[in-house]
């Protein structure tokens, strides 16, 4: 039952998924953290945190880690992965076909221009889901988030490798 489950929560993900990994997080996060309790908030924050270190797109990543948390092996892991990409697949084939015939169309680019606000509007609240009361932002948090922040506009040749390390020696340090 556990697998029929995860399967439908993460096909259904996938089969809504725009915008990237950050833009539904608050999707997985609905149906691992409050629809089915797989995990709670904090080990939610923590499965992201863990997420965005690993190589690969967040969303693959947190599958693969809550479908092995939830199932106990990595056929679960598997499946809740391969769950949240078959959409993307199938709706990327017949999308690229329909493009390709309407890419001059300007109702197409009219649609296309009217998704792009709407996703930064998506990551936006996955970035305020993420700050919850259990995970609440300390003044050292902040000033490592801003520093961060901070860093990479002002200093775009900086790059974000370099940031994440100098984040974790402040996280060291601070913590």
């Amino acid at each position: 039952m556990i697998y029929i489950q995860l399967f439908i929560s993460y096909l259904k993900i996938g089969l809504f998924a725009f915008g990237g990994g950050y833009a539904i997080l608050s999707m997985i996060q609905d149906e691992a953290v409050h629809t089915h309790h797989w995990v709670t908030t904090k080990e939610f924050t923590d499965i992201v945190a863990i997420s965005q270190m690993t190589p690969g797109p967040i969303s693959i990543n947190s599958a693969t880690y809550i479908g092995y948390v939830v199932t106990g092996n990595v056929f679960g892991s598997l499946l809740a992965t391969f769950a949240l990409c078959l959409p993307s697949l199938i709706i990327i084939a017949i999308v690229i076909r329909l493009f390709m015939k309407h890419r001059n169309n300007r109702y197409v680019d009219a649609a296309f221009k009217g998704i792009r606000p709407a996703v930064v509007g998506l990551i936006a609240a996955a970035a305020l889901l993420l700050m919850n009361n259990e995970n609440f932002i300390d003044y050292k948090s902040l000033l490592i988030c801003l520093g961060t922040f901070g860093l990479l506009v002002r200093f775009a040749k900086v790059g974000p490798i370099p940031a994440i390390i100098l984040a974790g020696i402040l996280g060291y340090a601070f913590y």
